[in-house]
């Protein structure tokens, strides 16, 4: 994998940081302060199960529907 590649992985995991965050938050505030710091949330989102059942697959469906 080349750098461009890892940095639109990079850009793309922090945009689905922002999806989530939206979905369970709806704050303009929290939106922020996740993108900031998004590794950390999503890891917290994975380890408090937020994202199991197949729910990492229908938050980002929920906004193109």
């Amino acid at each position: 994998m080349n750098n461009r590649d890892k940095s639109l992985v990079y850009f793309f995991l922090g945009i689905y940081s922002l999806m989530v965050s939206w979905y369970y938050n709806h704050s303009v505030i929290l939106l922020i302060i996740h993108y900031i710091f998004w590794p950390i949330y999503l890891l917290y989102e994975l380890l408090t199960g937020n994202l199991s059942h197949g729910m990492w697959k229908t938050i980002p469906m929920s906004y193109f529907k």
